[in-house]
């Protein structure tokens, strides 16, 4: 199976986070807070990956207990100092969300946001939401973008008149579900700014309860 890796150095890193524009944080964070509105706030969570920590730091302010990974290093630097200053205490490591290193249902919830749209083919979607799944107890929120919006739509005709390479690959929630299924997981939300308009997507996915056994 091919693998995808994207890592950061402490430059690229830096630029990445001074160039968030205010207003689309404000904004991608109120979808983040729509899609949570399904996961208790007991629920520890792990962010993966988590970047330098703008969803920790959301999470925290609303008393969630959130621990974060992410591949690059310079990204869990960068974390590690912007949740500091929030006062937050738990775990950051390195990790790939191909092969991560936690133990069967660790967390009670995984968020896995704005990386899912980079992953070229089918078969690293399927691994990355077979680790997702293994390490959630209960629910797994992901970001995707959603190939029926407008703007994956001018986005596809750009890459098909050749003025752009294809850098983002949009996934339906047909193909989600495929992925979903076999861990057991249901679609119970999802939730975008403007569903015909924008392509990011947050959709949250709960444990299927187990069968109860049947009687003698």
């Amino acid at each position: 199976m091919s693998s995808f890796q994207k890592t950061y150095s402490a430059d690229e890193a830096r630029r990445y986070q001074e160039l968030k524009k205010p207003g689309k944080h404000r904004a991608e964070m109120q979808l983040v807070e729509r899609a949570f509105e399904l996961v208790p706030r007991e629920h520890r969570v792990l962010d993966a990956p988590c970047g330098y920590g703008r969803v920790m730091q959301h999470l925290h302010a609303r008393g969630y207990r959130v621990d974060g990974a992410d591949l690059s290093e310079a990204m869990l630097e960068r974390a590690r100092a912007n949740l500091a200053e929030a006062g937050w205490s738990g775990t950051l490591q390195r990790e790939d969300l191909q092969r991560l290193s936690y133990a069967e249902r660790a967390f009670d919830s995984v968020v896995c946001f704005r990386v899912f749209h980079h992953f070229p083919e089918a078969a690293i979607r399927a691994q990355v939401i077979s680790q997702l799944c293994r390490v959630a107890r209960h629910k797994v929120v992901l970001s995707y973008f959603n190939p029926g919006s407008f703007t994956s739509r001018l986005s596809d005709l750009r890459v098909a008149l050749g003025l752009k390479r294809p850098t983002r690959y949009p996934t339906s929630l047909r193909e989600l579900e495929r992925y979903f299924a076999p861990h057991g997981f249901r679609l119970e939300g999802d939730f975008a700014r403007l569903r015909l308009v924008h392509s990011l997507h947050l959709c949250v996915w709960t444990r299927e309860p187990a069968p109860e056994p049947s009687g003698a």
